[in-house]
């Protein structure tokens, strides 16, 4: 299937490993021009070096920026024109108690986590309004519905970021600007394979025995009976970065595998 998305320019913040580097590697597919981002800039440029190897052809730029720190996100604010595509898809998470969860931890995630997509969003939405056409994605989480007792703070900044998206499509009557949500399941990404992989050492486990032994006691009723897998995710967010999907708006689209008993 032909996606029309040859000659689009996207921006996806937290690009350059896990869901959002497969997000790239999908929409370079495509045709589109990427603009990858990470908090270091040598491990962005080494992304995008990596994202060059697999696309020669392809137009790819990288923007170092650490979305804790307002002055770094600015700058990166300045360098984004023309952009047809947003992927709001920069985060972090972790298990941690309620009652050990300080005021700065709070404030920490919902900076990096929701603040990153409002700031971005508000840069660029006016611009696709003008132009009638644009893409606005959000990558939330099952756990912005479904909160999870030790992941309270994560959680919380996931339903932030549905609410703020199902908002801003409120904004885009009469054009083909669209604002979506993905809520993603358990998925295998690069910071949950290094938590894996330290567990499993520390308790000289096989790795695939801990996925599965992790999976089971968190969400066994997944329908995949495993992780997804980054591209899985990919895939959802490049068809709603599509044409084709235009009459897909202010939607929070499930790529759970059923990990979500309602919506």
């Amino acid at each position: 299937m032909d996606l029309k998305l040859n000659g689009k320019k996207a921006f996806i913040s937290g690009s350059t490993q896990g869901i959002g580097f497969a997000m790239a590697q999908q929409l370079l597919n495509e045709g589109v021009s990427v603009i990858i981002n990470g908090r270091q800039k040598e491990k962005t440029d080494q992304a995008k070096e990596k994202l060059q190897e697999q696309f020669p052809d392809a137009t790819i730029s990288a923007i170092a920026a650490d979305f804790s720190k307002k002055e770094e996100v600015e700058k990166l604010l300045l360098q984004l024109t023309d952009i047809d595509i947003l992927i709001n898809n920069v985060g972090i998470f972790g298990i941690e108690d309620f009652e050990n969860i300080t005021d700065d931890e709070w404030y920490r995630y919902f900076e990096i986590n929701v603040m990153s997509s409002v700031r971005l969003s508000r840069h660029l939405l006016q611009e696709m309004l003008n132009k009638k056409w644009g893409r606005i994605i959000f990558i939330s989480s099952e756990s912005g519905v479904n909160i999870p007792e030790n992941m309270i703070h994560y959680g919380m900044t996931k339903s932030a970021m549905s609410a703020i998206a199902n908002g801003l499509s409120k904004l885009t009557k009469g054009t083909e600007v669209t604002v979506n949500t993905i809520l993603g399941g358990p998925t295998y990404s690069d910071g949950v394979a290094n938590v894996m992989e330290n567990i499993a050492e520390s308790q000289n486990l096989d790795v695939e025995v801990m996925k599965n032994a992790v999976l089971q006691q968190s969400n066994a009723h997944i329908l995949l009976q495993r992780f997804i897998d980054p591209s899985e995710m990919a895939s959802l967010a490049t068809y709603l970065s599509s044409p084709l999907s235009v009459a897909t708006n202010g939607a929070s689209l499930r790529a759970d595998s059923g990990v979500l008993k309602i919506v």
